[in-house]
């Protein structure tokens, strides 16, 4: 007797059916990260209604790669398949290059049946040499915590050092929050000042009702109780990820958010046993990238690929682009409740 040959096939997942091979493949895959979870494209379509399409190549009852895109369809910004949408990572995953081939295939096929003006796939590394691509916008931050938090103190530089004993000096507090209702008002304020549309409040209960203990949020109030400023944390294996943050106006001043930031570092270590602190993405040449630099963080380009349809060009969509000046202007100008109101109906195209 011979042994059947084994055959490739692609597959559909139904993100909101049994997700239990996907997740399991993604937390052991060496590459992958928290985004490419099926818990962020379930927090994202319930939120924002967007359609999701996470393709999988099975061989043998088992999957062999991954690659989970978001349509994000929009007359203000155009219409794209990006993985992983409203995340800054993403991209296939993958155990061999047939496994690379047959997910590339039938993206390309996707993309032409839903008319995109381009898939985008948000690689930490490069994978595909002949795609169009773009390494030049972001960088990320990864630095290796100790267990010392002595050790992890005198790694940052001692300007920024001076801020977070600045924020203990003010008898600053971190408190852990079981909901969102501190954290999206003050990430609220803090992306209008920036002149940035806030995501809707969905979005954020969303995430933390899909990533559960692996999703939280840290509050840090001022010697009266008042909170500051919040950010929403994600752990995946030996990481923590502080992705969604913000502050009011007395967090300048009182240094809530290096308090904040070295507060994460604390737990992660003392709770989660985590070994690496992932500061997330920022657009080069902008004041939270160069915050971050700060911390002693050291940027690594970000490798984000495309397939662009006949005519189209690599997209630019960021606020360091001229077109988007005035709006960015007036957006800051707003008052809260009206920003509050009208951002989620902006952002959810933005992806």
């Amino acid at each position: 007797m011979t042994a059947e040959k084994s055959e490739k096939m692609i597959k559909l997942l139904d993100v909101f059916g049994d997700i239990t091979r996907w997740d399991a493949y993604v937390k052991t895959h060496s590459k992958a990260t928290v985004y490419h979870l099926s818990a962020w494209g379930r927090a994202v379509s319930r939120s924002m209604g967007h359609a999701i399409y996470y393709l999988y190549v099975e061989e043998n009852d088992q999957i062999k790669g991954v690659l989970p895109l978001i349509h994000v369809k929009s007359r203000l910004f155009g219409n794209s398949l990006i993985s992983v949408g409203f995340a800054t990572n993403g991209g296939p995953l993958f155990d061999d290059e047939a496994a690379l081939a047959l997910l590339d295939q039938e993206a390309g096929k996707l993309s032409k049946e839903l008319d995109v003006d381009y898939l985008e796939c948000r690689n930490t590394e490069a994978v595909h040499k002949d795609w169009p691509s773009k390494s030049e916008t972001y960088s990320t931050f990864r630095k290796t915590l100790f267990e010392d938090h002595e050790e992890n103190l005198k790694a940052i530089p001692r300007k920024q050092r001076a801020m977070v004993r600045k924020g203990i000096k003010f008898g600053l507090k971190a408190e852990i929050d079981e909901t969102i209702d501190r954290l999206y008002p003050l990430y609220a304020e803090s992306l209008r000042n920036l002149g940035s549309p806030v995501f809707p409040r969905k979005l954020f209960h969303n995430l933390k009702l899909e990533y559960g203990d692996d999703c939280e949020i840290l509050t840090v109030c001022d010697d009266q109780g008042v909170a500051v400023s919040s950010v929403m944390s994600f752990y995946f294996r030996d990481e923590v990820i502080p992705y969604y943050g913000g502050g009011n106006i007395d967090a300048r001043r009182l240094a809530a958010n290096d308090f904040m930031y070295w507060s994460v570092m604390e737990r992660a270590v003392n709770s989660r046993n985590s070994t690496i602190f992932d500061f997330g993405r920022s657009k080069n040449g902008t004041g939270a990238f160069n915050f971050k630099k700060n911390w002693g963080f050291e940027p690594v380009a970000l490798h984000y690929e495309f397939i662009l349809k006949e005519g189209e060009t690599l997209p630019d969509i960021n606020p360091l682009n001229p077109k988007y000046q005035l709006m960015i202007k007036t957006w800051k100008k707003l008052p809260l409740a009206l920003s509050n109101f009208m951002g989620p109906f902006i952002s959810r195209s933005l992806g």
